[in-house]
């Protein structure tokens, strides 16, 4: 029990909070006559609209108070006070952050926490008052009693028949008398330690309510807290993105060049006329079919790292289907036949609108599709390729008597590297990429494309894109 009294007392907190005590009083009248005067007055001129402004004045001068009290509760009682607001990312106006501050529940808080001081600072300034008077008046008594015996010595005809409570004041120290002055002044600095601790522990609850009144919710922190840890994961995540597309986007167009060296060197030891004997030719043959792939792969990771890096430009204008149909076919039909002996065939109405689209960009799509439809139609099997007006769009629809695809598969051929049957694709040289830029190049242009497909009997595919405005 000593040791707790000898400890408080040496605490320095307990005072401070002592000091709010004592100055609650006066800083709560202060804010209950501001308050209370400006709400009467800017009611009762509310009508004249003058009222308007000292309400808003008033408004301010609580929410100061508040602040002031934040500050006071945080220094003097030691209390962990949460911030009375939140940042606000978003700018608004003055009447904007006005309604905000009035929706906002720390303001009403802070309000009735700022109007409680008063009858608070009244309690606590009396009790605190009553109590160190009391304690002070104990402990001293024997110093009271001393000064008294000076005095009688001093001027012993004045003092003459001066009377203590039951002891008489003759200039003569009586050490019985003495020792129970030391008594009741020790009585008196006990009593000034429970005191303190009494006080103490009002301040120590006035601080628990600060902290629930001045301040946002835990939650409100915590969201907050926890949209900027997103925004800055958001920011680093855009960022290592955006290095990875640059990245990709540097290193495809570098490898573009050693590519064509490679292709061009093989394409020149293949000509006709060359000496060689039948392996090497069968290996350099290997090499050119490998390097072909390589650059076709490679040509497919720069599309899709371009449309990525918002990279991929687009010449969108009025463009014959038809015309653009007659040449993929043209050059496709007869990589068809050789490869699979399969048939090309391709038609549209008569009166075909033109479509917006990019001319080279729509030739890669069609190109992709004949090329998939190719790689997925068995020896004599038939790829169609039509063009129709429908509605304000133009369709195209590549369509064949491949093995079509289950339902699951459909759901993501038009995702990147996917592959319904990886050693079949691995086989005729797909990647999984084509019908992703397909996917990308259509929606570039402002269209959109459909697959349906029944395994066994086929797939078809569905380029919409807009068509020319009359």
């Amino acid at each position: 029990m000593m040791n707790a009294a000898w400890l408080l007392a040496r605490d320095s907190r307990a005072y401070l909070r002592l000091l709010y005590l004592l100055l609650a009083f006066p800083l709560g009248t202060l804010y209950f006559i501001v308050i209370v005067t400006g709400v009467s007055v800017g009611f009762s001129t509310a009508i004249v609209i003058v009222g308007f402004p000292i309400l808003l004045l008033t408004m301010l001068c609580w929410l100061t108070f508040a602040r002031v009290e934040r500050e006071m509760a945080i220094h003097l009682l030691g209390a962990n006070v949460r911030p009375m607001s939140v940042p606000d990312p978003v700018e608004r106006s003055a009447w904007q952050r006005l309604l905000k501050t009035l929706a906002d529940p720390v303001t009403w808080k802070s309000l009735v926490y700022v109007l409680l001081e008063f009858p608070f600072g009244v309690v606590s300034f009396t009790l605190a008052i009553t109590l160190l008077s009391i304690s002070l008046s104990f402990i001293l008594y024997p110093l009271l009693y001393a000064v008294l015996n000076a005095l009688y010595l001093q001027f012993p005809a004045q003092m003459e028949g001066t009377m203590w409570p039951n002891v008489t004041i003759n200039g003569h120290f009586d050490p019985n008398v003495a020792v129970a002055f030391l008594l009741v002044s020790a009585f008196g600095l006990g009593l000034g330690l429970v005191s303190l601790a009494s006080l103490n522990g009002i301040g120590w609850l006035w601080a628990r309510f600060a902290e629930m009144m001045l301040g946002v919710d835990e939650s409100r922190l915590q969201v907050v807290s926890a949209q900027a840890e997103a925004k800055v994961q958001q920011e680093r995540a855009e960022k290592a993105d955006k290095s990875r597309r640059e990245l990709i986007v540097n290193a495809s167009h570098e490898l573009r060049t050693p590519v064509a060296s490679i292709s061009a060197h093989v394409e020149s030891l293949l000509k006709p006329g060359r000496e060689m004997d039948e392996e090497t030719r069968k290996y350099l043959g290997v090499v050119a079919a490998e390097t072909n792939r390589l650059g076709s792969l490679v040509d497919d990771v720069l599309v899709l790292a371009r449309a990525d890096a918002d990279e991929l430009r687009l010449s969108v204008r009025p463009v014959d289907v038809a015309a653009v149909i007659d040449q993929v076919c043209e050059t496709l039909a007869p990589l068809a036949r050789r490869e699979r002996n399969l048939s090309l065939v391709h038609s549209s109405v008569q009166v075909l609108p033109r479509a917006m689209a990019d001319r080279d960009r729509l030739a890669q799509v069609l190109t992709n599709l004949v090329r998939n439809a190719v790689n997925n139609t068995p020896e004599g099997g038939i790829i169609s390729v039509e063009a129709a007006p429908a509605g304000d769009r133009v369709v195209i629809t590549v369509s064949d008597t491949g093995i079509g695809m289950e339902e699951a598969d459909l759901k993501r051929i038009f995702d990147r590297f996917y592959r319904t049957d990886q050693s079949r694709a691995r086989d005729t040289g797909g990647t999984g990429l084509g019908l992703a830029i397909v996917q990308d190049l259509v929606t570039a242009m402002g269209g959109s494309i459909e697959a349906d497909s029944v395994a066994g009997r086929g797939s078809v595919f569905r380029v919409l894109l807009a068509r020319e405005a009359n």
